[in-house]
C-alpha cells in the first residue's frame, strides 16, 4: 500500500466508507494519517474489579462468563454480560446494541474501558468501549490470580481501551472506533514510506520530534505530553508551510511585478495634506510614509494597510491616489458592498475635487458600468464587483486599492491588479477594518507588507459602552426615545436577522422585519423609524441612507448590513440585539457605526444569555475600544473559527495548529525565513511548496 493510493483500496473500506471520509477531507492514505485525533479519552487506568470505585474512569480486563439480551415491555432491548478478572465479577450493560451478543460470546477475552457506576450495592459499567484481547496472563493479587492482558500486548495491541484513546473529527455513520481500526491497520504498513522534509538542524534548534514519530505518537500516544508534543511537530508543518508559501510568493512578486515608479513631489504632497479639513494623526502620517516610500519603488507594491473602525484610512489611500494622479495614472479602489463603494466615492471626491481630480463610481446600477463609458478622463475610480465583471476599461492604471479584501474571490482581485499598462503590474494597496489578531496577520498576511493605523482621529468621543440585562429593556427605551427627542440625534437598532427563524432553537433570536413593527407600534410611534436589510434593493437602500443622513429617520432597525461603510455623524446610539450571536470585532465594527462627530456617542449590548463566558466577552467591550485587543480577546476565549465567520473566507484553515500559538507562528516563521532564499539547498522542502507534502519520491 502506497500513502498516495485511494482510501478505497484500504480494507472495509468500501464506497459507502469511502464517500463518508471524503466528508472529512480524507480521501487518500496520507490524507487517512494526517486525520488528527482532536482530544484523547484517558482510559489508561487498569484496575482489578474489586478496587473499582464510583465515577471512576478504568479498564477492566477478563473473561465474559455470560451475555444475553433481555426484551422490555416497551420492545426496548438490553443487552448484559457478567466479566470476571479472576478475582471478582463485574455487571456489564449496553442499549440496544443485539449484534454486542455475537461479536463477544460466552468465553472471550476482552478488554473494556468506561466510567463505573454505582446502583444500590452493585457496581456496573454502562456502555463501555470493549475490543478482544488475546495474550493474557495471570497475575498473582493477593491470594487469587487475576487475568489481565500483558503489558508488552497492551501498549502495542490494544486501540479502543487500556491507554489514552484518540478521539476524531467524525461525521454522521464514521465512528472514531471505526477510524482507530483502519488507521491502526494502515500506519505499520505505510509508514516508513514517509519522509521528513524539515532539515535536520532545524528540528533540533526548535526541538521538534521526526516526523514518522509525529504521526504515530499523534494517533497512539503513550502519555499525554507524547500526544502534545507531536501535535506541536505536526502544527509546526502546517504553519511552517503557510510562513513559506508566503515569503516565496512576496520574493517572487518582488522580482517579477514591475511597476512604474511615482515620483513623489514633497511639496504636493505636503499642500494634499495641508488642506485637509483635519490633521493626520501619528499613524496616519507614517502609514502614508511607508505607502509613498513603496510608490517610488520599481516593484509593485503589496502592502496591507489595517486600521480600527474610524481610524481614517480612506483619507491615506486618498493620498496614494493623488500621488498617483500627479504622475499620470489612474487608481481603481473595488469595495465590497454598493453602500461602502458610494462612501468612498463620497469621501474621495470630497477630498480630491479642490484638487482638480476627477471621480467617478462603477457599481451594476451606474451609467458607467450599464453602457460601458470610457474612464480615461478620471483620475479615480470607485466601485464594487462591477469593475472587473463588466469589463471596465482603464487607460493607465497605476494603483488599485482594494477594501476588505477577504470578501473578494482571489480571481477578482488578480482580474484588477492585472490591468496595468503593457508589462507593468499596478501598485497594490489592500485595507482591512477587520480587527486582526497579530497571530493571525503574521499567519495570513505574511506575504504582504503591512501598516496600522491605531489611533482614532483628533476630537472623537469615547464611546460609552454599556451590556444591558433583560430587566432594564424598558428603562433603556425610555432613555432612547429621550436622547432622539431632545438632542435631536439618531440611533440604529440591529437585530441578527432578517425574518423570525421558524427553527424552535432560534425562535428567541431578534428579526429586524418583527422588531421593526413592534419599536414602530408600542414603543417610539411617535418617532420616525427606518427599515434596513440585505434584501432590499441598491436604490432603494440608497434612498434610506440619504434619508438617514438628511436626519428623516430618527432610528434605523437593521441586520448587519450596517457594519461597514454607513457614515451618519449624527448617530450616537447603536443598541444591538443578540449581542452574544455577534464576535467581539464585529460588534466592535457596528459600535463604530457611532461616534463618527464629535458628540458623546453610546452602544448598548441586549443579550438574555446568563453564561459567564458570553457576559465576560461583553464586558470587554465596555473596557476596550482597540478593535485589535478585542479581537485577541475573542481568539483566545472562542478560537479563529468562531471569530471571522463565512464573510472571512479569505484566512487559511489551520487543522492541527492554532492561531492563538504565538510562540509557535513566531518559531515557524522564524524557521521559514532561515531557507526562504535557500531552497536549492533543501530539496525536501519543495514538497512543501508545491503541497505534495511529506510523500517519498520514487
Amino acid at each position: 500500500m502506497n500513502l498516495t493510493d485511494p482510501v478505497s483500496s484500504i480494507p472495509l473500506v468500501g464506497p459507502g466508507y469511502a464517500f463518508k471520509l471524503k466528508k472529512v477531507e480524507v480521501e487518500t492514505v496520507k490524507d487517512l494519517l494526517y486525520h488528527i485525533p482532536t482530544r484523547y479519552q484517558d482510559f489508561s487506568s487498569i484496575s482489578p474489579i474489586s478496587l473499582l470505585q464510583p465515577g471512576e474512569k478504568v479498564t477492566i480486563q477478563g473473561q465474559i462468563i455470560s451475555i444475553k439480551n433481555i426484551f422490555t415491555r416497551s420492545r426496548k432491548q438490553i443487552q448484559t454480560a457478567i466479566l470476571s478478572d479472576g478475582q471478582d465479577q463485574i455487571e456489564i450493560t449496553w442499549f440496544n446494541q443485539p449484534y454486542i451478543v455475537r461479536a463477544i460470546p460466552e468465553g472471550t477475552y476482552v478488554s473494556m474501558s468506561g466510567t463505573v457506576s454505582q446502583y444500590g450495592r452493585k457496581k456496573t459499567l454502562v456502555a463501555p468501549q470493549y475490543e478482544k484481547i488475546h495474550d493474557v496472563t495471570a497475575k498473582q493479587q493477593g491470594s487469587s490470580e487475576v487475568l489481565i492482558a500483558s503489558e508488552a500486548k497492551h501498549s502495542r495491541g490494544t486501540i479502543h481501551t487500556g491507554r489514552l484513546v484518540p478521539v476524531y473529527p467524525e461525521t454522521s455513520g464514521l465512528s472514531s472506533k471505526w477510524l482507530r481500526s483502519r488507521i491502526s491497520h494502515v500506519l505499520p504498513t505505510v509508514i516508513d514510506e514517509i519522509k521528513d522534509p524539515i532539515p535536520e538542524n532545524i528540528l533540533k534548534k526548535h526541538n521538534l520530534l521526526p516526523l514518522k514519530e509525529s504521526i504515530i505518537k499523534a494517533h497512539f500516544p503513550e502519555s499525554l505530553e507524547d500526544a502534545q508534543t507531536a501535535k506541536r511537530r505536526l502544527g509546526f508543518d502546517e504553519l511552517f508551510g503557510l510562513q513559506l508559501k508566503n515569503l516565496i510568493r512576496k520574493k517572487e512578486w518582488k522580482e517579477k511585478k514591475l511597476a512604474h515608479p511615482f515620483t513623489v513631489d514633497s511639496h504636493k504632497t505636503l499642500g494634499f495634506i495641508n488642506s485637509l479639513p483635519f490633521s493626520l494623526t501619528d499613524s496616519q502620517n507614517k502609514a502614508s510614509g511607508e505607502i509613498l516610500k513603496d510608490l517610488g519603488k520599481v516593484e509593485a507594491m503589496n502592502r496591507l494597510l489595517e486600521g480600527d473602525v474610524g481610524s481614517g484610512k480612506t483619507v491615506v489611500a486618498a493620498l496614494a491616489c493623488f500621488t498617483a494622479a500627479i504622475n499620470g495614472f489612474q487608481s481603481a479602489i473595488m469595495a465590497p458592498t454598493q453602500i461602502l463603494a458610494t462612501q468612498h466615492f463620497n469621501t474621495l471626491s470630497a477630498l480630491l475635487k479642490p484638487h482638480n481630480l476627477k471621480v467617478a463610481l462603477v457599481t451594476s446600477e451606474s451609467r458607467l458600468a450599464s453602457q460601458g463609458l470610457s474612464l480615461r478622463s478620471y483620475d479615480v475610480v470607485v466601485g464594487t464587483h462591477a469593475l472587473v465583471q463588466k469589463g471596465v476599461p482603464f487607460e493607465k492604471l497605476g494603483l488599485v486599492v482594494i477594501d476588505e479584501q477577504h470578501r473578494f474571490g482571489v480571481r477578482q482581485r488578480a482580474l484588477l491588479s492585472e490591468q496595468g499598462t503593457k508589462g507593468h503590474a499596478p501598485h497594490i494597496l489592500t485595507m482591512t477594518a477587520t480587527p486582526i489578531p497579530r497571530t493571525v496577520a503574521l499567519t495570513a498576511f505574511g506575504d504582504l507588507d503591512l501598516s496600522t493605523l491605531d489611533e482614532l482621529p483628533k476630537g472623537r468621543v469615547r464611546i460609552k459602552t454599556w451590556v444591558v440585562p433583560p430587566q432594564k429593556r424598558d428603562s433603556a427605551y425610555r432613555w432612547i426615545k429621550k436622547q432622539v427627542k431632545n438632542t435631536d440625534q439618531q440611533a440604529f437598532i440591529v437585530c441578527p436577522l432578517i425574518e423570525q427563524s421558524e427553527k424552535e432553537t432560534m425562535k428567541s433570536v431578534k428579526s429586524a422585519q418583527v422588531e421593526f413593527e413592534k419599536l414602530q407600534k408600542n414603543i417610539f410611534p411617535d418617532l420616525k423609524l427606518g427599515l434596513l436589510h440585505g434584501r432590499i434593493k441598491g436604490k432603494e437602500k440608497e434612498q434610506i441612507m440619504a434619508k438617514m443622513k438628511k436626519g428623516e429617520i430618527d432610528i434605523l432597525v437593521a441586520t448587519p448590513v450596517v457594519e461597514v461603510g454607513i457614515d451618519v455623524s449624527n448617530a450616537t446610539i447603536m443598541m444591538i440585539e443578540g449581542a452574544e450571536r455577534f464576535g467581539l470585532a464585529q460588534l466592535h465594527q457596528l459600535r463604530g457605526r457611532v461616534g463618527r462627530g464629535d458628540k458623546q456617542s453610546y452602544c448598548l449590548l441586549f443579550s438574555d444569555s446568563r453564561s459567564p463566558l458570553v457576559l465576560r466577552r461583553l464586558k470587554s467591550l465596555e473596557r476596550s475600544l482597540s478593535g485589535r485587543e478585542l479581537a485577541e480577546i475573542d481568539l483566545e476565549i472562542r478560537g479563529p473559527g468562531e471569530i471571522y465567520g463565512t464573510a472571512q473566507h479569505g484566512y487559511p484553515e489551520l487543522k492541527i495548529a492554532s492561531f492563538n500559538d504565538f510562540e509557535l507562528i513566531k518559531i515557524a516563521h522564524s524557521a521559514a525565513e532561515a531557507v526562504a532564499d535557500k531552497l536549492v539547498e533543501y530539496p525536501g522542502l519543495d514538497a512543501i511548496v508545491n503541497k505534495a507534502d511529506f510523500i517519498a519520491p520514487n
